[in-house]
């Protein structure tokens, strides 16, 4: 059983109240020229502090000084200012309730019927500041959120406006109704009032939290919608919004093209692949994302003759950025159709260029040629989704997260995969080339971000087959070996021979070669399948394919969490696999690298789970 409920204090509730005194005390004074403006010419008594009064007086204003009007100077260097009985008793007095009217006739108390005030930028000072707790404790405002939560409590008199952003329509409504503001509006602003109050609260809390050694068992974070979104994973679910968190501004810039809920999520998963592989590797990196895992993902090493006709590329222009992205796309081109673009680096023209002529969604980038930015902006008829990322941005620590009315807290995964988590080689062979470890790095950053089980394969800078979401690691580990299986033979030369007839477009080319390898069509289909050819081509023969696959070498696998059996083992060296990384940490540890040991790899051990959910 809770305590008592405060009764409700009588009052009379109209749904017009004139404004006739004004509270103005503001940090942020953008916009204050026109507004003090227009309430001198309402006639607006307007009471002030400091910075805000002087500001005021020189716009022509006559205004009255808060310690004026209290008697009580400011004291104790500038923290008390507005907290005293006239400010808050005018703030919080029931209109019509005789007992309250006496009470402010004998203390002098005049009622305020407009308060305008924001708070100091808490989020900024503890930025500039973050290893000066004396400071950043001086940047929390008292006074501001005392007052906004007093006038938005008395909200049946009293209206509330905390940013300039409201100031054109608190005008409005003021023209619209005679110098008055009406009860809907007001509540409205009160509202937004104890949202921002909230807000505000949220962000100290977690700073303070940060600074104790035993942070409080309540966890608050605020969330601040930037954009309404048209709707959620699927249309039913309204509304949807893309948020602003715990007062940081968006970690991206949209430049071009209106982008929904699962192109977000595709997005910032795939820019942090890009961005931390980039870091580990000190080469561009790209991502093809497809429903918040990668197609694939690449670095920006050169193509070679043959991979430039196989990737339909032969004739372009091929910067180390477009190496990249055309690597990334053609790890698995079906799946890649319609994705969501990750680039580390500026976007160059190659690189809009070849993108120009794939079916994508959008792409993230930290910045975009002139010449390129116009290329994308003009894809799918200016649909094409831009984001400019902040490389700078400072993700937060902790991660927040509702599941069926559950809240989840964790720390965030900022373990960066390096050269160095390579370095506890547990097999009998020892040796890692510069490219094997390369390789390595691509396929573990790339398993971070691939929804769990997740294997992938990665070879010569790419990813060649990412296996996601499967409850069994074997079958995580066929699923990518499959895309393995297809990706190599799409440079088999029946496959490089396919005769298309004219005017077959790409996406379908690379559809008909995919089914064409699979080769297990039904007559309906490849009734229709033959339609792309002048001639019915001769079947690829399993026999043709398990010789072609055995060319397949140097091949490095990584696993987002320990081989729990050598099943997985058994079946990678059947693709080529010659390096392994794996956290380890099996009862089943020594059968594993007894099973690398009989084919001849190499396995380490990284002592770090990669589980992504």
């Amino acid at each position: 059983m809770g305590g008592p409920t405060l009764a409700s204090v009588s009052g009379e509730v109209k749904d017009k109240v004139e404004v006739k005194t004004a509270l103005v005390s503001v940090f942020d004074k953008a916009g204050l020229e026109d507004l003090g403006k227009y309430l001198a010419s309402k006639g607006v008594h307007i009471l002030s502090t400091g910075g805000t009064a002087a500001k005021l007086r020189s716009l022509g204003c006559t205004v009255q000084d808060v310690a004026d009007y209290t008697g009580s100077p400011e004291i104790l260097d500038g923290r008390v200012k507005t907290l005293h009985p006239k400010v808050h008793g005018g703030l919080l007095a029931a209109r019509g309730n005789a007992g309250h009217e006496a009470e402010m006739e004998k203390h002098g108390i005049r009622n305020i019927d407009l308060v305008i005030v924001n708070l100091y930028p808490f989020s900024e000072a503890v930025a500039k500041n973050e290893k000066d707790f004396a400071t950043c404790i001086e940047n929390i405002d008292i006074g501001g959120p005392a007052m906004i939560r007093a006038s938005a409590k008395n909200n049946a008199a009293v209206t509330i406006c905390t940013s300039p952003s409201q100031y054109p329509t608190l005008m409005k409504q003021m023209d619209e109704n005679a110098g008055c503001t009406t009860f809907d509006f007001r509540k409205n602003m009160a509202a937004a009032a104890y949202a921002l109050t909230a807000s505000y609260d949220s962000m100290v809390s977690s700073w303070m939290a940060g600074q104790v050694s035993e942070p409080p068992a309540k966890q608050t974070v605020a969330f601040e919608v930037e954009r309404p979104l048209k709707y959620g994973c699927n249309p039913h679910q309204l509304p949807a919004g893309l948020c602003a968190v715990g007062g940081n501004k968006l970690p991206f810039e949209v430049v071009s093209g209106v982008p929904g809920y699962i192109n977000l999520l595709d997005a910032v998963n795939a820019w942090q692949l890009v961005h931390e592989l980039g870091q580990a590797t000190g080469l561009p990196a790209a991502a093809s994302f497809k429903h918040v895992s990668p197609a694939g993902a690449a670095v920006g090493l050169p193509l070679s003759d043959e991979d430039r006709i196989v990737y339909e590329v032969k004739d372009k222009e091929l910067t180390a950025t477009a190496c990249a992205y055309v690597r990334a796309r053609n790890a698995d081109p079906m799946c890649s159709f319609g994705d969501f673009v990750a680039i580390s680096c500026q976007v160059d023209v190659a690189t809009a260029k070849i993108l120009k002529i794939e079916v994508s969604d959008g792409i993230i980038a930290p910045d975009f040629e002139p010449e390129a930015l116009e290329i994308l902006k003009a894809k799918k008829g200016g649909k094409f989704i831009v984001l400019k990322a902040d490389p700078n941005f400072k993700i937060p620590e902790k991660e927040y997260r509702m599941v069926g009315g559950l809240g989840f807290m964790q720390q965030r995964n900022d373990a960066l995969f390096e050269a160095s988590k390579l370095q506890k080689v547990v097999t009998a062979k020892k040796d890692l080339t510069d490219a094997a470890k390369k390789d390595l790095i691509l396929a573990s950053i790339a398993i971070k971000y691939t929804q769990s089980n997740s294997v992938g394969y990665a070879k010569d800078g790419m990813m060649v087959g990412v296996g996601a979401g499967q409850q069994s690691r074997v079958d995580c580990v066929k699923l990518a070996g499959r895309k393995v299986a297809t990706w190599r033979l799409r440079f088999h030369p029946k496959v490089q021979g396919l005769q298309f007839k004219d005017g077959v477009k790409r996406q379908d080319r690379v559809n008909a070669r995919v089914r064409y390898i699979e080769g297990d069509m039904e007559e309906a289909e490849r009734t229709t399948w033959l339609k792309n050819f002048d001639m019915a081509p001769e079947p690829l023969t399993a026999e043709e394919k398990a010789s072609f696959l055995k060319g397949l070498d140097n091949v490095a696998i990584s696993s987002d969490a320990f081989f729990p059996f050598r099943d997985s083992i058994d079946h990678a060296v059947r693709l080529g696999v010659k390096y392994v990384a794996q956290p380890g940490g099996s009862v089943a540890d020594e059968e594993v690298i007894s099973a690398c040991n009989t084919y001849g790899m190499t396995m380490a051990f990284t002592d770090l789970r990669l589980f992504h959910h």
